[in-house]
């Protein structure tokens, strides 16, 4: 049986990893930080007691910013991949924290990569690259577009990359870059703008939520669904030579959009109203079922210059011409299909029925080894090794 060790096993991309790993018949490992309360929602659904003789999922407390205890839990567990997905990965976060998002998602990598070079263990290494190290650079974006990153975590992220591909020519590691553009699910952290967005939605639909405080509307970014890109990442790890793909789905649209066909998922049309940090979105048209919650002209999105961030990635958009020629790897959730998926997990949360055409996509769509339906309540637990 094979062996995969995780980090940031307990975030989106993480916990659909070790879904999609299990499913496969892998014994798979995942390193978790050591909290006061129970941080592991996102996988309560497949965890097993450790006293249970048919388990095959262990979690190990660590931390990227330990070198020691990193190189320990690598050479005791003895992994044939390693997929790193840990780090500090708010973009606008970093603005405010460079010197612990460049400690963890910089040097935690290097750190990861040693511990497997010390410890002489022949293993597969994947490291979660980011669509955010193009920047600036005009799109599409593909392996072979200058790197010109805008923040903190971007450059972090950069040092990352660089590290992976020194590795892999002076000690002859498979190391693997995927350059991963946005890729959201009902998992998304709830301060990432799709969530944030997604969200709302239901809560406003709920009257749990007034407005909508957004940042820049005109940014435009190529968004996909995480399991799919989850699935990506093995297979990056299954070829025979290591290398560097851009995944993403070749296709952008701006915040703004995104935010008007979330609304209008659920029959709540939008118009636009003002300029600048005084631009408001209204409700246009209220469909017959929200006319308790939302009334004709009641303003729901506003700008808060909180969210903007000091210098700002105008377009993403992925050119994946060697992933799909070489891994014959292509999306099959689109954009208005990666919406409804939100938006109706996201109204099953606050306790609304959904139009259910999310989750009819996801069923149709060949997702059989995952349950977006996860945990939202913690679990006791035994003691992790």
């Amino acid at each position: 049986m094979k062996k995969v060790l995780i980090t940031g096993i307990t975030g989106q991309d993480g916990s659909y990893l070790a879904e999609l790993l299990l499913n496969k018949g892998y014994e798979v490992h995942g390193i978790i930080r050591r909290a006061s309360t129970f941080n592991t929602h996102r996988i309560d659904h497949i965890y097993v007691d450790p006293h249970e003789t048919d388990n095959r999922l262990f979690l190990h407390y660590g931390d990227l910013t330990d070198p020691g205890l990193i190189t320990e839990i690598v050479y005791n567990v003895r992994p044939d991949e390693v997929y790193h997905l840990g780090a500090q990965s708010h973009v606008r976060v970093s603005f405010d924290m460079p010197e612990f998002t460049g400690n963890v998602t910089g040097l935690g990598t290097t750190r990861l990569l040693e511990a497997i070079r010390r410890s002489g263990v022949t293993t597969k290494f994947y490291q979660a690259s980011s669509s955010e190290l193009f920047g600036s650079a005009p799109p599409p974006q593909s392996e072979k577009t200058l790197f010109q990153p805008q923040s903190p975590y971007a450059i972090a992220k950069l040092y990352s990359y660089w590290m992976v591909v020194d590795y892999r020519n002076a000690y002859n590691m498979f190391a693997c870059n995927g350059i991963l553009f946005n890729h959201e699910s009902p998992r998304r952290g709830e301060n990432f703008v799709s969530r944030k967005v997604t969200r709302a939605v239901a809560n406003i639909l709920a009257g749990r939520q007034k407005k909508l405080y957004m940042g820049y509307l005109n940014a435009k970014r190529d968004w996909g669904f995480a399991p799919e890109y989850v699935e990506m990442m093995w297979l990056i790890l299954q070829q025979q030579a290591p290398a560097d793909f851009v995944v993403g789905t070749g296709e952008s649209h701006t915040v703004r959009d995104l935010i008007e066909r979330a609304f209008a998922y659920v029959d709540v049309e939008l118009k636009w109203v003002g300029e600048g940090i005084h631009e408001k979105g209204v409700a246009e048209k209220v469909g017959e079922r929200w006319y308790g919650e939302i009334s004709s002209g009641e303003v729901l999105i506003e700008i808060d210059p909180r969210y903007f961030r000091p210098t700002e990635v105008e377009f993403l958009q992925a050119d994946t011409r060697k992933a799909k020629d070489a891994l014959r790897w292509s999306t099959r959730v689109n954009f208005d299909d990666l919406l409804k998926i939100m938006v109706d997990y996201d109204m099953l949360a606050v306790g609304l029925e959904p139009p259910r055409e999310g989750i009819r996509a996801v069923e149709a769509k060949g997702f059989d080894w995952t349950h977006h339906e996860f945990s939202f309540h913690e679990k006791l637990r035994e003691t992790v090794g």
